[in-house]
């Protein structure tokens, strides 16, 4: 199992010897082993395991495991429904994870052995599915016999996959929820973090949002309430269109026409806070994917886009692309580059722990350890420092992450001020931010919390509510 836990013992009779009996294999009429029948779900549920075996056991972000997946062919056949299931199975296989271990824990008369495939992944996301996902049991029983089977070093343990997931089924545990769920299931460090800044009401509400499969937020170029009626939308008090259920992306109208980009709710608000665009020249740092780019560049402005990754770069240059907007895109270390003359705006959305967006990309839990925060703290120092220096006298700084760490938000513009005497917080006001007027601090930053979006409705008196909720954020605007 990599880096995660083993674990330990309980007393319900599952052993996790493998089974010995392994002359029983049918053989071909030439003698060769016999590969297990295909089962039905199997593609999409084997891509799931080892999607979140690269997770868990390498560190990759769920994004770039799923990406290079795709990539390598790896999904090539499977449907697009059933890779939105090995998806949403990955996801809640992260959300619910100690409280997966914790289940498979008590499963087990002894701890797993080192030797074991892909058995405890197999495991955790059939859990998943039994528990939390509602799928039925015996396909989910089913389909991980079978993927045990076909694993070089699993085949041994495919009684015991068999026999745990059966045992469960028959067990019928309930998920745990509200507190209890939060507690069990976000690093404690993570939480005392958000209790300690925000309060424990403030810090349990937002990690609520950690158990529920996000809606889809979008940014439109024309309309919002046109959009919001084709798409079966709602248009939220900032202008986002949200839709409860999407299906397939690529498959919405308006995706090819370039008429619109994915972007949550809060993501949206720091480009806004720029203010009037048309003309002015704005580099946007750590640029990638480029939601951000996109709203600038929709909104007038002259754009130069600075990432330091190249592939990262090339993957925003193909988004705007398909939006039809043009900007000028810069492959740099942005601490180092110079802009060939001083900017109106600069816009720096900073590497971070990425701690707000734990609802959309749930791997953020597994992956984050509390040292990080400081040497990201770091780097961004280094990169407001760099982005003042590219300003034009009186320009205008938006300084932003998707963290909900205070060093890496209220304290980097302290320290910002104390180091820059001449810097000045130009206040945000509620008028510039409809629907997030609650995460407006006293001193005129915009700190978001996941649980302050209000939910919105598509229709006032029939429609279904859509959740509110958004990733948590943080912005400052700063006057040079």
């Amino acid at each position: 199992m990599g880096h995660r836990t083993t674990p330990q013992t309980r007393a319900l009779g599952v052993s996790a010897r493998p089974s010995g009996n392994r002359a029983q294999r049918r053989r071909t009429s030439d003698g060769r082993r016999e590969k297990p029948q295909a089962t039905a779900g199997f593609a999409a549920r084997k891509a799931a395991v080892d999607i979140l075996a690269v997770v868990l056991r390498g560190g990759a972000a769920l994004d770039d495991a799923f990406a290079n997946a795709i990539a390598d062919g790896k999904l090539s056949g499977i449907e697009p429904r059933d890779r939105a299931l090995a998806r949403l199975i990955i996801a809640t296989s992260l959300r619910r994870l100690p409280e997966i271990e914790a289940v498979l824990a008590g499963l087990l008369d002894r701890p797993l052995g080192p030797k074991i495939g892909m058995v405890g992944e197999i495991l955790i996301t059939g859990i998943a599915q039994i528990i939390f996902l509602g799928i039925a049991p015996h396909a989910v029983v089913n389909v991980a016999t079978a993927m045990a089977s076909a694993d070089r070093h699993g085949r041994h343990y495919k009684g015991l996959v068999n026999g745990v997931l059966r045992n469960l089924a028959r067990a019928e545990p309930s998920p745990l929820t509200g507190e209890e769920a939060v507690r069990k299931n976000l690093p404690a460090w993570l939480l005392q973090s958000w209790t300690d800044a925000y309060g424990e009401a403030a810090a349990l509400a937002s990690a609520a949002f950690l158990f529920d499969d996000p809606p889809l937020d979008i940014t439109v170029k024309s309309d919002s309430e046109i959009w919001a009626e084709k798409l079966g939308g709602a248009v939220m008090g900032n202008g986002t269109v949200r839709i409860a259920k999407p299906g397939r992306i690529e498959a919405l109208a308006g995706f090819e026409a370039g008429e619109w980009w994915v972007q949550d709710a809060a993501a949206s608000m720091p480009a806004r806070l720029i203010g009037a665009a048309p003309g002015r020249t704005i580099i946007d740092l750590c640029a990638a994917p480029g939601g951000k780019t996109a709203q600038l560049a929709a909104s007038g402005a002259q754009v130069i886009a600075v990432d330091r990754d190249g592939a990262r770069a090339e993957r925003l240059g193909g988004n705007l692309a398909r939006l039809g907007l043009e900007t000028e895109i810069v492959v740099a270390d942005a601490t180092a580059w110079k802009p060939p003359a001083p900017a109106d705006a600069v816009l720096l959305d900073a590497p971070c722990s990425a701690t707000g967006i734990f609802r959309r990309h749930p791997d953020i839990l597994t992956r984050r350890q509390p040292g990080q925060v400081a040497k990201l703290a770091q780097i961004q120092s280094r990169l407001i420092d760099a982005s003042l220096d590219m300003l034009a006298p009186g320009g205008c700084l938006i300084y932003c992450t998707c963290s909900l760490q205070k060093a890496e938000g209220e304290d980097q513009i302290v320290n910002a001020l104390s180091r820059h005497p001449a810097l000045r917080i130009a206040a945000i006001t509620p008028e510039e931010v409809p629907g997030f007027e609650a995460a407006l601090t006293p001193e005129g930053l915009l700190r978001i919390l996941p649980h302050q979006l209000v939910a919105a409705r598509n229709d006032e008196t029939t429609g279904p509510d859509i959740k509110g909720g958004s990733d948590g954020f943080f912005a400052a605007r700063l006057l040079a």
